[in-house]
């Protein structure tokens, strides 16, 4: 091989590495986005915001085909879109395989019809993969996740596209300071988040059934 086929064939070696990192994502890049649906995205936001790693989770809508959804348009049914979080971690601190390992213990996984009392499409479970490091690794935590609980999973594993951020007063429900309405009678939301979550039954089913692995449900 001559000197310059040796140059030539070291920049092409390099080049598919480079592109082989794009496509499956660094395995320490610092911070990584991670979007998951489990229902309620106040619940999921709050679950998370809690771990440590974190750094900050974004409620919001996704894995439909409405420009611009508002919460009406979602909640209403045939937006195609989940309510979902999008995770903006530190892999150094905490990695994918560890909050996927938590989402699916922080949701009911077997339910295809919605999540607890919130029925319909947009309170699915979803896993939505931004590259291909994301994909395996969600399906990963599905099979760990089913042979755990020893039940079949329905939650999908789907393409990341766009991800539109929900409305202001969605941003951090669960520790709001603004009086809101509700079956209960005016509430800060703060209040009518945590009578909302028990009425809803969410931590009850999750203790039934992951028990002691469910990492969130006992703070309720």
């Amino acid at each position: 091989m001559t000197k310059f086929s040796t140059i030539k064939y070291a920049m092409l070696a390099g080049l598919i590495g480079i592109g082989t990192l794009l496509q499956n994502g660094p395995a320490h890049a610092g911070t990584e986005r991670l979007i998951v649906a489990g229902g309620c995205f106040w619940c999921v936001e709050s679950d998370f915001e809690s771990v440590d790693g974190v750094k900050e989770v974004v409620s919001g809508y996704t894995g439909g085909s409405v420009d611009n959804p508002t919460y009406k348009d979602v909640s209403k049914g045939g937006s195609g879109h989940y309510e979902a979080v999008e995770i903006k971690f530190d892999n150094s601190v905490v990695t994918r395989d560890e909050l996927l390992h938590l989402f699916f213990r922080s949701v009911d996984p077997t339910d295809a019809g919605g999540q607890f009392c919130d029925r319909g499409e947009s309170y699915r479970t979803a896993v939505f993969y931004k590259n291909g490091a994301q994909k395996t690794a969600a399906e990963a935590a599905i099979t760990q996740a089913a042979s755990d609980l020893g039940q079949s999973i329905v939650t999908p594993v789907l393409p990341a596209g766009k991800f539109f951020k929900a409305e202001k007063i969605h941003q951090n429900y669960y520790k709001g300071t603004k009086v809101v309405l509700t079956r209960f009678g005016p509430r800060k939301q703060s209040e009518a988040y945590k009578r909302y979550r028990k009425a809803c039954g969410r931590d009850a089913r999750v203790q039934s059934l992951w028990g002691d692995a469910a990492p969130f449900a006992s703070k309720y």
